[in-house]
C-alpha cells in the first residue's frame, strides 16, 4: 500500500450478521489492507467504531458474543421499544473509555436517522457512544436514542451503505455488505406486515447495491441470507463466512492497493 494513501471502508448494517465485518477486516489486514477512514451504519457502526479506536478484532468478536441484548435488565419501561438502548452505554464505555471521536485512531463516520425530522445525520465529532447506539437502534425493538434535542434510530433506515462521507477524502474505497436479500416463497408473504417488511428490505437492498459501483472492491456474502438479524448462536460461523468470503474475493480479484 502506498504511503499516505487514504483507504475508505464502508460497513453496512445487518444485525448480528455484522460479525462478518470482523472476519472481513481480519482478511483485509492479512492481505496488507489497513483502512484509514471508516463509514458505518448500525452493526457496521459498532464494528467500525471499535476498530477505529484500536480495539483488537478478537475483543470485538467477544463483545458481540457476550453483550446481553435480550437480558431482562435491558428491557424498556415507559419508552417506545422493547429494549432500552441507553442501558447499553456502560457496555460500550468499557471498550471506549474516552467517549469522543477525537480519541479514535482512524477517521470515523456514523449514520443515524433523525426520527422526528425524517433526515439522515452523519456523526463524526463530539461524543461517539450515543451515535453508535442510535445507529444500531433497530426501530420497534430498541428505543430511539436522544442526542441533543433530537431522537435517532437505525441509520440503515435511510442509508444502509454509507459511502458518501468517503467519496472526497479517500483514494480507494472498499465495501462490506452483510445484509443480502433472502429469497422467499409465497408462504412467507402471509400477512400485511410480511409484505410491508419485504418491500422495505427490497428498497434498502436496491439503494445499497446501486452504490457498489462506486467502490474499488465490494464483498457481499450471499451465504449470510440464511441468518436472521438477531441470530446469537451462530456468531462464529458468521465471522468465518466474512473472513473466508473476503479472502476469496481478494485472492480472485488480485486486488492491490498500489
Amino acid at each position: 500500500m502506498k504511503k499516505n494513501m487514504n483507504i475508505g471502508l464502508v460497513l453496512s448494517g445487518g444485525g448480528t450478521r455484522g460479525v462478518a465485518h470482523i472476519g472481513a477486516i481480519k482478511a483485509m489486514e492479512e492481505h496488507g489492507i489497513f483502512p484509514t477512514h471508516i463509514s458505518g451504519t448500525s452493526a457496521g457502526a459498532v464494528v467500525g467504531a471499535f476498530y477505529a479506536s484500536g480495539v483488537e478484532l478478537t475483543q470485538i468478536l467477544d463483545f458481540f458474543k457476550t453483550i446481553p441484548i435480550f437480558h431482562p435488565q435491558k428491557y424498556a419501561r415507559g419508552k417506545p421499544g422493547f429494549i432500552d438502548t441507553e442501558k447499553f452505554y456502560p457496555d460500550f464505555k468499557k471498550l471506549l473509555p474516552e467517549d469522543n471521536f477525537r480519541a479514535l485512531k482512524k477517521k470515523l463516520f456514523i449514520t443515524g436517522t433523525n426520527v422526528m425530522e425524517g433526515t439522515l445525520k452523519i456523526f463524526d465529532s463530539g461524543e461517539v457512544i450515543r451515535p453508535i447506539l442510535a445507529s444500531a437502534s433497530f426501530p420497534g425493538v430498541f428505543t430511539p436514542t436522544r442526542i441533543g434535542m433530537s431522537y435517532y434510530v437505525d441509520g440503515g433506515v435511510l442509508n444502509n451503505f454509507p459511502i458518501e462521507p468517503l467519496r472526497l477524502s479517500c483514494d480507494r474505497i472498499l465495501g462490506i455488505y452483510v445484509n443480502p436479500l433472502k429469497k422467499i416463497g409465497t408462504k412467507d408473504l402471509n400477512s400485511a406486515y410480511s409484505v410491508l417488511e419485504r418491500s422495505y428490505k427490497i428498497k434498502m437492498a436496491a439503494d445499497s447495491i446501486q452504490k457498489f459501483k462506486e467502490c474499488d472492491l465490494v464483498v457481499h456474502p450471499e451465504e449470510l441470507s440464511k441468518y436472521s438479524t438477531f441470530n446469537m448462536k451462530d456468531l462464529e460461523v458468521i465471522f468465518d463466512i466474512g473472513y473466508a468470503k473476503t479472502k476469496k474475493v481478494l485472492e480472485e480479484s488480485g486486488f492491490a492497493m498500489d
